[in-house]
């Protein structure tokens, strides 16, 4: 099971120094991929838990690419409809061939309806925008010309990874989880238990596999890592179930909690070498 670490692109400690150091932190110590996570508008509702100064993902990621050599770099997770399926196509085929093959782009619908609402986006169409604009992603990443709003773009280059990124979609709705069965290459949910996956998570995700004449996804769930032993433990539990990849969050909710790098990369750090 590959672990990664969730960077923290928001709040009072990031600075481009500190999130290139979170890079460094997690490539030397042995990790084999971090992410970091996606707003676009921080508005009230989002800066409740998560406040400024907020990094866009995709240039964050950009720039941790020129810092690193080796760890894959992703997004935990991108919210779709907040971007033009071209524009969002074209910045993770560069991204992929930037980094030399190295994105993952974990995919989600988001929850902060007043961010959508800046955004002039319609709260209660993201399901269908999303499931719409993986079909236009997936289209650019691998054809030489795409159709949308009347006219025949070309979307090239093409990402380096074939047949494109691999793509982890969150959410553990009955619609996220069709999402996941015809898009992903794994699931990603956010702060769940192994016995909830074990008991209704993996047998509805393996349904809607079924329904969709897909294989099963795999497994890449984020978990929060506030107890170093508790979180041994949950990891073995999530090997047994399969898992192929497990993201440690070090955020603790609320901005008031936060704690800095230098004390989240130490317990991410005693977790690395208790795994080992």
């Amino acid at each position: 099971m590959r672990l990664g670490v969730n960077i923290l692109n928001f709040g009072p400690h990031a600075t481009p120094a500190a999130l290139a150091g979170w890079a460094r932190f997690a490539e030397s110590t042995g990790f084999d991929f971090a992410m970091v996570s996606d707003h676009v508008a921080v508005a009230p509702d989002v800066a409740e838990q998560y406040p400024a100064p907020f990094y866009d993902p995709f240039t964050t990621l950009a720039w941790l690419a020129a810092t690193t050599d080796r760890i894959g770099l992703g997004t935990t997770v991108a919210v779709l409809p907040y971007r033009h399926p071209l524009q969002l196509a074209r910045i993770t085929a560069n991204l992929d061939r930037l980094s030399g093959g190295r994105l993952i782009l974990g995919v989600g619908v988001g929850w902060a309806r007043r961010e959508y609402a800046a955004l002039g986006v319609p709260f209660e169409q993201r399901g269908a925008l999303a499931d719409r604009y993986l079909d236009v992603l997936v289209e650019s990443w691998t054809q030489d010309a795409v159709s949308y709003g009347g006219e025949t773009v070309d979307p090239r280059p093409h990402p380096v990874q074939t047949p494109h990124p691999p793509i982890w979609v969150g959410g553990h709705a009955p619609g996220a989880l069709r999402r996941v069965a015809r898009f992903g290459d794994a699931w990603h949910p956010i702060n769940v238990t192994p016995q909830w996956l074990r008991t209704e998570g993996l047998p509805a995700l393996r349904k809607a596999a079924e329904e969709a004449g897909r294989p099963m996804p795999a497994l890449a769930p984020r978990i929060r890592l506030d107890d170093v032993d508790r979180a041994l433990r949950q990891a073995e539990e999530f090997a047994e179930l399969g898992a192929t990849h497990l993201l440690l969050d070090t955020y603790p909710g609320t901005p008031e909690q936060i704690r800095t790098p230098e004390q989240d990369q130490q317990t991410l750090a005693a977790f690395h070498a208790r795994a080992a």
